[in-house]
């Protein structure tokens, strides 16, 4: 199989952490998400700072579709690979 990943794109951390708990609910996902903070090189300030979601999905079952409604949702969206 190969490494499938999606990577939703959310405004604050706030919205990554209700995503990934979610996406559980909504996705029937059994692997955790990761929550990674992506701020522009050089920027510390929190206000300029994106929050990813890693989703791993190797058996490439994830509407992208819906994932991508899924992370409008938070005012995110989802990242093309």
């Amino acid at each position: 199989m190969s490494d499938v990943r999606h990577v939703l794109v959310l405004p604050d951390r706030e919205a990554a952490e209700e995503v990934a708990q979610v996406l559980g609910e909504r996705f029937g996902v059994s692997e955790e998400p990761r929550i990674v903070r992506d701020a522009l090189a050089g920027e510390d300030d929190a206000e300029d700072a994106q929050w990813l979601v890693l989703l791993h999905d190797e058996e490439r079952r994830l509407d992208v579709g819906a994932l991508d409604g899924f992370a409008a949702e938070w005012e995110g969206w989802r990242e093309d690979p």
